[in-house]
């Protein structure tokens, strides 16, 4: 089999996908796979570079990756890809529509607001909630832009930067608590990984660099761990995703809140997923094949249905 991994990409997180696409191809088992490593520089970059692949293996983040968009892509090229499908993958990466859902089916998530400019700032509505707040774009990723904010005095400038980034801009209740991360793997909890920082917050620099952070394997008083695994699963299921995600959380007071599904978690050597793969002595080559065969499980059922 052919594999293309696709990295680069055209989003904020270009360095972050160049790092994880690396890393795949290295650990891609070349006994298995001829491997093509496919750095996207342009959007139209991918017609002509991925034109003789059998499978995509995409290591893309932000736009034209997580967005949905890409995914599309290859369904009209009819190759096969590893992950979520195009709409779960947009719902996922647009923050405000998925906690919407999130609300609807009685996922825990902090209060928020999304707005298209400064002039749209609620402040009444954030006096309401109460400070700090965090400012961060709607669509964005690995922390890019992302800010907590204390004051008020503060906002405008926090959503300004982010406009930088994205048209529309998050704005939500800070929770103060444990950080802890799910990985979902074909519809499974791995085990759980607690975040603490060096940072206030799990911001870029904790996220990638080495030493930012410290993440651990945890296992959580019995019922608290049962119920985060239950509300895990059941954002995979009410969002449909496929092959693999990551569900990032907030614990406060025992309550755990979603703050957002990841369908295309980083996979360098700093990240989370393998990190939780290994708690259960599954190596990075191994976790890599159960991705591309959950995935193309996934599409050989689709396909049975359309026949």
């Amino acid at each position: 089999m052919k594999i293309g991994v696709i990295m680069g990409g055209i989003s904020s997180e270009r360095e972050v996908s160049l790092n994880s696409g690396k890393e795949i191809v290295n650990y891609l088992d070349k006994n298995k796979y001829e491997v093509k490593p496919i750095v996207i520089d342009r959007k139209s970059d991918i017609f002509e570079k991925a034109a003789d692949i059998d499978f995509a293996f995409i290591a893309l983040h932000g736009k034209f990756g997580e967005d949905g968009i890409i995914q599309s892509v290859f369904e009209t090229m009819d190759i096969p890809y590893s992950g979520c499908g195009p709409l779960t993958s947009g719902i996922c990466m647009d923050k405000d529509i998925s906690k919407k859902i999130f609300k609807s089916v009685g996922i825990n998530t902090a209060k928020w607001i999304c707005i298209n400019s400064v002039e749209e700032i609620n402040y009444k509505y954030l006096d309401e909630i109460g400070y700090p707040v965090v400012v961060k774009p709607n669509c964005g990723g690995s922390s890019v832009a992302t800010n907590i904010v204390t004051e008020k005095n503060q906002v405008e400038d926090a959503v300004k930067l982010a406009l930088n980034y994205d048209r529309e801009i998050i704005i939500e209740k800070y929770i103060k608590g444990e950080e802890v991360t799910c990985c979902i793997l074909n519809g499974k909890a791995l085990p759980l990984i607690s975040i603490k920082p060096k940072a206030d917050f799990f911001d870029y620099t904790s996220k990638y660099a080495d030493g930012g952070s410290d993440e651990i394997i945890v296992e959580l008083e019995k019922s608290l761990q049962s119920e985060i695994e239950r509300i895990c699963i059941k954002c995979w299921k009410v969002l449909k995703c496929i092959g693999y995600v990551r569900v990032d959380m907030i614990i406060k007071d025992n309550i755990p809140y979603v703050l957002e599904l990841n369908t295309l978690p980083g996979l360098t050597k700093n990240s989370l997923f393998p990190k939780s793969a290994r708690a259960v002595n599954m190596e990075f080559a191994e976790l890599l094949d159960k991705i591309i065969q959950y995935s193309l499980d996934s599409t050989s059922t689709v396909s049975s249905i359309v026949k």
